[in-house]
């Protein structure tokens, strides 16, 4: 362990940078910073201060943030050697608690189907199993937490499995944490922050291994005993391509989601939109192989040049940002699809899109709402927005397969704040579908879904937003599976009084946005509020986070509520570290015997940052 936390102090790779390297850096750094850091009356950091930020912020600054502009001429590289450089000796400071909090030992995982991101291969998202009940849930306490240094935001869901938790951070940094205690087993360290859900699997040649991806497209395969690499591999098809879905596994072989994120690039006014399109990449899981690839739209042509002359192309888009689900008796992958990014607007945008999982034949395509075009030039009008100017009403929630004796379904939910339940055998046919909200961007159905095959358990994420005949109705839904009547609804609110002129500007605008350093980033009052993140279903309970720090826990027969958990305070890990909750977006709760892991933390988009690993749990004999 001494060794693998020495080599986390280092830059990502483990070597110290050599002299000539560093002079190489601050060469580039001169040549493309210093213009305005260098100089006070630009009011840009100055360079002393762009040293003692973390490594993670500085590079998605770079790449997605108020500094993608400047950065834009830049090799990917070139952004993770200026990050590396300016961050180096703080992200050495920082991390000095792995050497007080390791506990060197292997860690064999316990593997039994239920702990990626869907808890299983059709993203029920149910757990049946557990120790906590609708009696003791409310004895659950905090047992430790875990404060990740310099993070803003955590996102990429955890896997348990036997006594070790294996989690990734924005920072880069792979752990595998004793479940009982959070002290240190082993660690892996990335160049990238790592983006999404883990997970792990047993290969065909009887290695347990974890899978994950960073913010550039680079898949991972560690060995999960020791955290040795096995090997990585880009899918990359565009320098704007990135891996934000989980993965889904079946006999051998990987299916990586394709997103991307030039629908924010989009937003510059000379940005040449819009090529990157989205997909699934399957790899042989022992080796990384590619074994097949499905792109959803066709590659992009030239199409007009816009008004401000800047050439324009299409068509594009329709990413992939949610775990696929397998379908082992039909032998099909089923997945959802976001807006095309530019015109023209194409049949597998806003869609759920069934392959075959041996050759990745598209077998079928239903689409919810056609002519989505959309981008984030659309929020400014500016000049690269396509002629639809769609409403952005991807299918960001993992499809949910329920077998079922009278028949199958295919569970969807959309942005736009309905629910879909399709036909596997009649070429994904409507069976019947239910508003819940009228959706907007940002809004209607997020991250997922959890069904127990009799109950759907659907989350409103509907922010506040002054748009001709929208009504925002944030709130935890129970449908019946069967024919989608509501059962139950839990409306949710802000519950305290907010001042309209804090209001963020809206979803990717406020990426680019330097902000007030004047107010604090955890508001006594926070502006998002409804139900984003994926929720839970276990053992009779749903769990159900919230955008303001909140997790709800419910009844799911009834839908009254049992317990809130308020993580949008301070906390001192149990490392040694200051931590923060804030948002709970992205990642789901994860249950498993006797304890709930939260994730709280995300501050994107204006939500709240946070650097927050909870673990509640049921304390024997109390």
């Amino acid at each position: 362990m001494s060794v693998l936390a020495l080599a986390a102090l280092l830059p990502a790779g483990g070597a110290l940078a050599g002299t000539d390297q560093a002079d190489d850096t601050a060469a580039l750094f001169q040549t493309t910073c210093a213009v305005c850091h260098a100089h006070p009356e630009t009011k840009a950091p100055p360079v002393e201060t762009l040293h003692q930020l973390p490594f993670a912020r500085i590079i998605q600054t770079l790449n997605f943030g108020i500094m993608q502009p400047q950065a834009a001429a830049l090799r990917p590289e070139q952004r993770v050697q200026l990050a590396k450089w300016l961050a180096a000796a703080e992200d050495a400071r920082r991390y000095q608690w792995l050497e007080t909090r390791s506990c060197a030992r292997e860690t064999p995982a316990k593997l039994d189907g239920t702990g990626n991101w869907g808890m299983g291969g059709h993203n029920a998202r149910y757990v049946p199993r557990t120790e906590i009940t609708p009696k003791n849930v409310g004895r659950l306490e905090l047992l430790w937490s875990l404060a990740l240094p310099a993070v803003t935001a955590m996102r990429s869901q955890p896997v348990v499995a036997g006594d070790t938790v294996f989690l990734g951070g924005q920072d880069g940094r792979l752990l595998a944490l004793d479940r009982t205690t959070g002290c240190v087993r082993w660690l892996f360290v990335t160049d990238i922050p790592i983006r999404n859900a883990l997970t792990l699997e047993r290969t065909p040649d009887g290695i347990n291994t974890l899978f994950f991806a960073d913010e550039f497209g680079t898949v991972y395969a560690i060995n999960a005993v020791n955290g040795w690499l096995r090997w990585k591999v880009s899918v990359k098809t565009h320098p704007n391509s990135l891996v934000s879905g989980g993965f889904a596994y079946h006999q051998g072989t990987l299916f990586v989601p394709l997103s991307a994120f030039e629908v924010a690039v989009a937003g510059l006014p000379t940005h040449e939109c819009c090529r990157a399109h989205g997909g699934v990449v399957a790899l042989e899981a022992v080796s990384g192989k590619t074994l097949w690839s499905y792109a959803t739209t066709r590659d992009a042509e030239r199409t007009y040049l816009n008004r401000d002359g800047v050439q324009m192309w299409g068509p594009s888009g329709a990413v992939v940002w949610n775990r696929p689900t397998v379908d082992a008796r039909r032998g099909l992958l089923y997945f959802g699809t976001g807006e095309n990014a530019s015109s023209p607007a194409t049949d597998t945008s806003d869609a759920i899109i069934a392959l075959d999982l041996k050759t990745g034949e598209q077998r079928w395509v239903f689409q919810a709402l056609a002519n989505d075009a959309w981008n984030g030039a659309c929020q400014l009008g500016g000049a690269s927005c396509p002629k639809e100017n769609g409403p952005d009403f991807d299918f960001g929630a993992s499809v949910i397969l329920v077998e079922r004796a009278r028949g199958d379904l295919i569970l969807a939910g959309q942005k736009s704040g309905e629910v879909f339940a399709l036909d596997p055998d009649n070429q994904g046919a409507v069976v019947w579908r239910r508003r819940l909200s009228s959706g907007t961007t940002n809004g209607g159905i997020h991250h997922g879904m959890a069904t127990d095959g009799t109950r759907l358990i659907v989350p409103i994420a509907d922010p506040e937003r002054k748009i001709p005949g929208y009504v925002p109705k944030p709130a935890v839904h129970a449908l019946s599976v069967r024919d989608g009547a509501v059962l139950w609804s839990f409306p949710v609110s802000r519950g305290c009084e907010f001042d309209p002129a804090d209001a963020p500007a809206v979803g990717l605008a406020q990426m680019r946005k330097a902000g007030d350093a004047t107010k604090s980033p955890w508001p006594a009052c926070s502006y998002y509020y409804g139900q984003s993140a994926p929720p839970t279903l276990a053992n009779g309970l749903v769990y159900a986070g919230a955008l303001d720090g909140k997790l709800r826990i419910f009844d799911v027969r009834n839908g009254k509520l049992l317990r809130t958990l308020e993580t949008n305070r301070a906390y001192e890990g149990s490392n040694g570290v200051a931590g923060h909750g804030g948002a709970i977006d992205v990642a789901g709760p994860v249950i498993d015997g006797d304890q709930l892991f939260v994730l709280s933390g995300y501050g994107v988009f204006g939500q709240i940052p946070g650097n927050m690993l909870l673990v509640y749990g049921l304390r024997p004999g109390r």
